[in-house]
Order: C-alpha cells, then sequence, then structure tokens
C-alpha cells in the first residue's frame, strides 16, 4: 500500500512541475488568461511557475509536504476566482477540435478540474499531517 501511495504523490506532484515550466516557455498563452485587476502581469505568470515547480519538487521530494500541499490549494483557489469564475460569464464562442463552443464551457471544465486538484492537495496535506503526528507519538 506505501508504494501506491509514492506512486500517487509523485504523479499528483507531476503534472505540477510540468505546468510551472509551461509558465516559461508559454508565457504569451498564459498572459492571455490573466485577468486585468491582476497586478504584475508576466510577474506574476513567473511567480507562479516558480510556485508550482517548488510545490511540485517539494512533494516529491517529501521535504515540508504539509506547507506545500496546503499553498498549493491556496494558489488553486485563487486560479478558481480569478480566472476559472470570471471565465464561467464569457460568452464569446471559440471553436476547438471542429466544435463550436464557448469560453464559458471550457471555464467550467478548468474550474472543476482545479476544485479538484485542491481536494488532493488538502487530502495529502492531512495524510502527512497525520503522518507526522504518528512519528511525534
Amino acid at each position: 500500500m506505501k508504494n501506491l501511495t509514492t506512486l500517487g504523490r509523485i504523479l499528483f506532484a507531476l503534472p505540477f512541475g510540468i505546468l510551472g515550466l509551461n509558465h516559461f516557455f508559454m508565457k504569451s498563452y498564459y498572459l492571455g488568461m490573466i485577468s486585468t485587476f491582476i497586478p504584475g502581469g508576466g510577474y506574476t505568470i513567473i511567480i507562479t511557475g516558480l510556485a508550482l515547480i517548488a510545490a511540485c519538487i517539494s512533494i516529491i521530494a517529501k521535504k515540508y509536504i504539509q506547507l506545500s500541499c496546503l499553498l498549493l490549494a491556496l494558489l488553486l483557489f485563487i486560479f478558481i476566482l480569478t480566472i476559472h469564475v470570471p471565465g464561467l460569464f464569457d460568452s464569446t464562442p471559440i471553436i476547438i477540435l471542429k466544435m463550436d463552443t464557448k469560453v464559458s464551457t471550457l471555464a467550467l471544465i478548468e474550474l472543476l478540474k482545479d476544485t479538484s486538484l485542491m481536494g488532493g492537495a488538502l487530502m495529502i496535506a492531512g495524510i502527512y499531517r497525520d503522518e507526522k503526528a504518528a512519528v511525534k507519538a
């Protein structure tokens, strides 16, 4: 069972590292997604990328994992409030894979994905809090 938890923890963390790297390589893409009221523009994207990479490394290395997961959950919550919720009200039509859809549909999918990932981060934080308490006892 321990091997499954280790594999799950690593599989949970890796996409955050890749997304963090994407914040550097695809900065112009993320600039198009950022809300106008978020200060910093490109700097915010770089800082977010660094935070995602740091969380990935921390979770994989099992160093400060509880703190990293709590901060990651907070970051995902900020994404939900500042990117996905405003996107729910955008009815701009777009074409994806020859299907006519709306930005709001994609925002809902992203909102649900980030909500799920936030739940996973909170679960991992809770598991490692309990594990830390068991070691002290």
